[in-house]
């Protein structure tokens, strides 16, 4: 560890875990806290053009986004924790490699993905669920994140990578850059240039371009551990398992979420586009608690691979148990607020009746699958963190796997209530499933370590 620079790892490695629970998580949600804004001014500006069709595009288009998401965390989830990893071992020239080798590999996989997806335009709205007034605003949507594939790819990536060695700093204000970027393009592209729906997705893949500047700065100028260069490319076999073992749960999840929400949409699409339109907006409102746990649970990835990795079991535990409370006390006083406040939130988007009303109801739902949702994110991320590759991966197969009979079954038995709330259910099942996963790892953590000190005396 000596030839680390210590300041850089000092809340990885010797902080208060309080303090260093903060230093990571606080961060990381003014950041999603700035995105939950961006998200409700692009709602709300889009909303102006009083167009249900062109709201209802949007969600449809959610998917997509959500596969874009997969694939950057493809490389972004793997190689962030194998640098903190890493790090914990003191392996700095190991880091190195893997940042270079994350970066450019994710913005070739997104020059790819632009070159498949461009010809495939038509068959991907259909997939998507787009029909009749939508399906116009739904293309002119994604054709925007098609082209910026490999920003929006790279972004992803490079935030994980510089949030695993505790700059938790930078890659708040990589996120805020392209954010704010997008807040202020937004009103001009969609009003100034009359741009509509294709103006918001324009500003969205200019703000992640911003956000790629910063990180590529701060990888080359700032970090002492970490290298975009392309000197310090140099793929192999144990790098790309190593990102991808963990990587590819992450994916799995991000994937098997394109799936529901595909599955979804095209059973939603059948009770209205006030349905659509409703999930749209409540979505977004969500997004208020949502982020708040998924700001704990990312935030206090890096300093469990690193606790993890040094056998540093004491603060190991001390961090998951201080996360996991935290979490908890503020996603339920979150959501309690905006469960109070529900009609006059969704009111603040629509003056449909009828997409209030429903968008209420989607909103308890949600709501109540926040808690089991963050708890399922604290678990995947502590798996991920270890570098349990088969335990991860388990979790997200879970989470998409269950989701879909559930939502089939509820829709049959229950229609649209039973499709609400089918993803409630299957958060649920899957924090109980995370639970049984890592107590089976932790009792076999406690075993080794009694060996290994046993075997040094």
């Amino acid at each position: 560890m000596e030839n680390t620079d210590q300041k850089s790892l000092y809340y990885l490695e010797k902080a208060p875990v309080s303090k260093a629970i903060m230093h990571m998580v606080i961060p990381m949600m003014l950041s999603f806290i700035a995105s939950i804004i961006y998200n409700i001014t692009d709602a709300f500006f889009i909303g102006k053009l009083d167009n249900t069709a062109m709201m209802a595009a949007v969600t449809l288009s959610l998917a997509f986004s959500a596969f874009l998401m997969a694939l950057g965390n493809l490389f972004g989830a793997g190689a962030g924790t194998y640098v903190s990893r890493l790090l914990g071992e003191g392996n700095v020239e190991g880091v190195k490699k893997v940042s270079s080798v994350n970066f450019w590999s994710s913005m070739l996989t997104g020059v790819i993905f632009m070159a498949l997806c461009l010809p495939l335009i038509s068959p991907l709205l259909q997939l998507l669920g787009a029909r009749g007034d939508t399906l116009l605003y739904t293309r002119d949507y994604i054709l925007m994140f098609v082209i910026g594939a490999p920003v929006i790819i790279a972004n992803f990536s490079l935030e994980a990578t510089v949030r695993a060695e505790g700059a938790s700093t930078a890659s708040m204000i990589g996120m805020l850059a392209g954010i704010v970027i997008n807040i202020i393009l937004n009103p001009i592209f969609i009003f100034s240039l009359h741009m509509g729906i294709r103006g918001s997705a324009l500003a969205s893949v200019i703000g992640n371009a911003v956000s790629i500047a910063w990180f590529i700065y701060y990888l080359q100028k700032k970090s002492t551990v970490q290298s975009v260069s392309i000197k310090d490319f140099k793929p192999s076999k144990e790098i790309y398992y190593n990102i991808f073992k963990v990587g590819f749960s992450a994916f799995l999840l991000d994937g098997f979420m394109v799936i529901s929400c595909l599955l979804f949409n095209n059973i939603a699409v059948f009770y209205g586009d006030n349905v659509i339109a409703g999930l749209g907006i409540s979505q977004r409102v969500v997004q208020i608690a949502d982020f708040i746990s998924m700001g704990f649970s990312m935030g206090a990835v890096p300093l469990i691979a690193f606790a993890y990795s040094a056998k540093n079991y004491e603060r190991l535990m001390e961090i998951i148990k201080t996360t996991t409370l935290y979490m908890v006390g503020i996603t339920i006083g979150l959501t309690a607020i905006l469960f109070v406040l529900r009609a006059q939130v969704i009111g603040v988007f629509s003056i449909d009746a009828e997409v209030i009303a429903i968008g209420q109801t989607i909103l308890v739902a949600q709501l109540c699958s926040t808690i089991f949702a963050g708890l399922s994110a604290l678990f995947t991320g502590i798996f991920q963190a270890f570098g349990k590759g088969v335990q991860s991966s388990v979790m997200s197969v879970i989470r998409g796997i269950a989701f879909i009979p559930i939502l089939i079954l509820g829709n049959r038995l229950f229609a649209v209530n039973g499709v609400i709330w089918a993803n409630t259910i299957s958060e649920a099942l899957a924090c109980i499933v995370g639970l049984i996963l890592f107590l089976g790892i932790w009792k076999n953590s406690l075993r080794n370590t009694q060996w290994e000190r046993c075997g040094e005396q």
